[in-house]
C-alpha cells in the first residue's frame, strides 16, 4: 500500500471520508495558499476499467455542470501508481448529516435547507446531468469569505446524463432516498428521480427519520405534529411513488418550500419544540463570532422588516414570542429569531429563546465590518454575568463596565471601543428587577458612530 503524503503541489492533511472505491483528503494548494478536497481511487480498484471510468465520469461531470451550486473541480491526474485524483472545492461546514445528528431542524431552516438542494438539482438537470444519490450526507455546506454559507451537491458518482438515464439498466440509489423506478432494474429515469430524492431530505430534517419505502411512508406531521398540512402535503407530493405525479421538477419544488418557509405558521413553529441549528454549531471561543455563530444557522431564514417601525424605533420579536426589543429605525433591516444556544457563551448546551438583528447580518460576525444590530439570548441555567466579565474582543479597546437599572431588569455592561469595524461593541447580563432570578439575558449589541443606543434597546427590552 502507499502511504499519500501529498499529491503535486497539494499536501494531504486527513482524510475527509472514504468508502468502498475512493478516500476524500482535506489538502492545502500551496501554490495558491487555499484548503482543497482530494478524492483519489482506491488501489485495490486502479485496474478495473469500468470503475476507473465511472471514477473519472463524476469529475467530468461535476466539470460540465459548472454551477456554483455544484463543487467544483480544479484539476485531474493520475499518481504513479496509476490512481486517478481530481482535485474539488473544500466545503468547510461539514453536511446535511451532520446538521441532523442533533435532531430534526427548525421548520423555516429545514424548508430553506431542501429549497437550496433543489436548486442545486435544477443546475444539474440543466446542464442534462440526473443525480440519482441525493441524501444528507452528499449536501454539503460552504463558509463564503462574508461569513455566510452556501450549500453544494456532491458525489456524482452514480449521476448520469439524461439521455443516457431514459434508458439506464441497473439499480442505483440509497435505501430510504431512492424513487421506486430507480430499484427496478430496466425502468428509465428523468429528473423527477432527483425530486423523489429531495423529498426524502427534506422529510429527514424535519422529522429525524429518514422516509420508509416507496408508498409505505408514514405522513410527517404523526412524527412532528406542529408541522403545516401544506408542508406535510407538499413532501408527500415529492415522495410519490408514481412519477407522474409529483412536483414536476426541482425548481418547481424549491419554489413551493420557499413560499412555506415564509409562511407564518413555518416559523412560529420553529423555537418552541426541537434544537435548531444553532446549537449544532462547534463554538471553540468566547468571541463575537462564536455567539453570532450560536444564533446564525448555516443556512439560516433571514426575514426582512417590513412592519413594526415607527419614529422611535423598529419593534422584533423572536419566534417564540417571549423576546421583544425595539431597535433604532435604520437597524431592523434583517432578522434570525429561532433562538440560540447558551453553549457559545460557556453556558450549558441547550436551544434558548433569543433572536440577532441588524442592517445587514451577513457582516454581523465580523468586527472588521460595520453593521449596526442587537443580539439577544435567553437562558434559564448558569452564570451571564461571569460569562460577560470573561469576554474579550481583539482589537478594540477596552472603554470599561457600568451598571444598568430599569423597572424590568438590572445588571451589567461592558463597552469597548475603537473595533476594527471602526465602531464600539458592548455586553450586557441582565437579571429580572423583581428578584426571581431567571431568565438571565445576554445582549450584545454592534454600533458604528459616536453614539450609544445600548440603554435604550435595554430599557425596551421585555421578556415573556
Amino acid at each position: 500500500m502507499h502511504s499519500l503524503e501529498r499529491i503535486g503541489r497539494y499536501r494531504l492533511e486527513r482524510p475527509l471520508g472514504s468508502g468502498a472505491f475512493a478516500t476524500v483528503w482535506l489538502a492545502r494548494d500551496e501554490e495558491l495558499q487555499a484548503p482543497v478536497a482530494v478524492k483519489v481511487l482506491a488501489e485495490n480498484w486502479t485496474h478495473r476499467l469500468d470503475i476507473r471510468e465511472r471514477f473519472l465520469s463524476e469529475a467530468r461531470l461535476l466539470r460540465r455542470a459548472g454551477s456554483s451550486r455544484i463543487v467544483q473541480v480544479y484539476d485531474i491526474g493520475q499518481l504513479p501508481d496509476g490512481r486517478p485524483y481530481f482535485v474539488m472545492e473544500y466545503a468547510d461546514g461539514g453536511t446535511l448529516a451532520d446538521l441532523l445528528a442533533g435532531g430534526p431542524l427548525p421548520v423555516p431552516d429545514a424548508l430553506a435547507l431542501t429549497a437550496e438542494a433543489a436548486r442545486s438539482a435544477a443546475a444539474l438537470h440543466e446542464a442534462g446531468i440526473v443525480h440519482r444519490d441525493i441524501k444528507p450526507t452528499n449536501v454539503l455546506l460552504h463558509t463564503a469569505p462574508d461569513g455566510t454559507r452556501r450549500l453544494l451537491l456532491a458525489d456524482l458518482g452514480l449521476a448520469k446524463s439524461l439521455a443516457q438515464a431514459s434508458v439506464l439498466t441497473l439499480a442505483a440509489g440509497s435505501a430510504g432516498y431512492q424513487p421506486p423506478e430507480q430499484a427496478e432494474p430496466g425502468e428509465g429515469i428523468d429528473e423527477r428521480a432527483d425530486v423523489y430524492s429531495l423529498g426524502a431530505v427534506g422529510y429527514e430534517l424535519v422529522t429525524g427519520t429518514v422516509p420508509g419505502a416507496p408508498g409505505r411512508v408514514v405522513p410527517p406531521r404523526r412524527l412532528r405534529p406542529d408541522l403545516g398540512e401544506d408542508v406535510e402535503r407538499a413532501l408527500l407530493r415529492a415522495l410519490e411513488p408514481d412519477r407522474a405525479r409529483r412536483w414536476p421538477g426541482a425548481q418547481a419544488f424549491a419554489q413551493e418550500l420557499d413560499r412555506l418557509a415564509a409562511a407564518p405558521q413555518a416559523a412560529g413553529s420553529a423555537g418552541r419544540r426541537l434544537d435548531g441549528v444553532r446549537g449544532r454549531l462547534n463554538v471553540l471561543t468566547l468571541t463575537l463570532a462564536a455567539v453570532a455563530a450560536a444564533a446564525a444557522a448555516a443556512v439560516a431564514v433571514t426575514v426582512l422588516l417590513h412592519h413594526g417601525s415607527g419614529a422611535d424605533g423598529t419593534r422584533v420579536t423572536d419566534a417564540t414570542g417571549r423576546v421583544v426589543v425595539q431597535v433604532p429605525v435604520g437597524w431592523g433591516h434583517e432578522l434570525r429569531n429561532s433562538g440560540w444556544d447558551p453553549s457559545a457563551l460557556g453556558l450549558g448546551k441547550g436551544h434558548e429563546p433569543g433572536l440577532v438583528v441588524a442592517d445587514d447580518l451577513t457582516r454581523w460576525s465580523d468586527l472588521g465590518k460595520p453593521v449596526d444590530g442587537v443580539f439577544i439570548g435567553l437562558s434559564e441555567h448558569g452564570d451571564v454575568t461571569a460569562k460577560v466579565k470573561a469576554l474579550a474582543h481583539s482589537g478594540c479597546s477596552y472603554s470599561g463596565s457600568r451598571t444598568f437599572a430599569d423597572s424590568a431588569f438590572h445588571g451589567l455592561v461592558r463597552a469597548w471601543s475603537g473595533c476594527p469595524d471602526g465602531g464600539s461593541v458592548t455586553e450586557s447580563a441582565l437579571t429580572p428587577a423583581d428578584g426571581s432570578g431567571q431568565p438571565e439575558v445576554y445582549v450584545q449589541v454592534r454600533e458604528q458612530g459616536t453614539g450609544d443606543a445600548t440603554d435604550a434597546v435595554l430599557r425596551s427590552l421585555r421578556v415573556g
